[in-house]
């Protein structure tokens, strides 16, 4: 299973899925539909990620979620972007693990989260991991990414962020080396080796990404 699949985090992960042949099928769960089809694929549409019963019997026979889905705090005060993150992400959760225990569970949350931090998404993002961590599911990671720099072509939500990678991409080859920057197919191998097999670490930093996603 797998959410954000409109959004670059989601999309990046998405085609990995669909190119590996560890991964037989995959269930998107979207607001709104995505023009892509693939043989894998199935798109199934909700739009309220906070209830999923309407939609609980499709999602018993998955061995992992890849929650990819997020909002930007630019705008929103402590009370709405808690409603929008650590609300709508732990009420998916909990439905899902109603209906499906025995799956890992994957969220990106993004470099610099910390529940005690003094940013107010940081601690929204750390308390939303700290819960997801304690679900009870068979394993759970917290992917806390830094920069995606992509290798294929990724849709990009808002028209700034489009404008700033294509600024930026004359230097993405120099950018790469830093250990706060992933590759969309180090993003996907990672979560997809999570999936495949027990990690030690259940929060991933950027650095951390890129290692367990190095394309051997």
């Amino acid at each position: 299973m797998l959410t954000g699949a409109s959004g670059m985090v989601g999309r990046a992960v998405l085609l990995e899925c669909l190119d590996s042949p560890y991964v037989s099928r995959v269930l998107m769960i979207n607001r709104r539909s995505i023009d892509l089809q693939h043989e894998k694929l199935e798109e199934v549409l909700h739009r309220d990620f906070s209830d999923l019963s309407p939609i609980v019997d499709q999602l018993r026979s998955y061995d992992a979620c890849f929650f990819c889905a997020g909002v930007s705090s630019v705008g929103k005060d402590e009370a709405a972007y808690t409603r929008l993150t650590f609300d709508l992400v732990t009420g998916f959760a909990r439905d899902l693990h109603d209906v499906n225990p025995d799956l890992v569970f994957t969220y990106v949350s993004g470099m610099g989260t910390d529940p005690d931090g003094s940013q107010m998404w940081a601690r929204v993002k750390g308390r939303t991991e700290q819960a997801l961590l304690n679900m009870g599911f068979r394993d759970a990671y917290m992917f806390r990414l830094g920069m995606l720099l992509p290798e294929r072509k990724l849709p990009t939500k808002t028209r700034w962020i489009g404008a700033l990678y294509g600024v930026l991409r004359p230097l993405f080859p120099l950018m790469r080396r830093a250990s706060w920057s992933v590759s969309d197919r180090q993003l996907g191998l990672a979560m997809i080796r999570c999936a495949l097999s027990p990690q030690p670490q259940k929060i991933l930093e950027s650095s951390d990404i890129g290692h367990l996603g190095a394309v051997s």
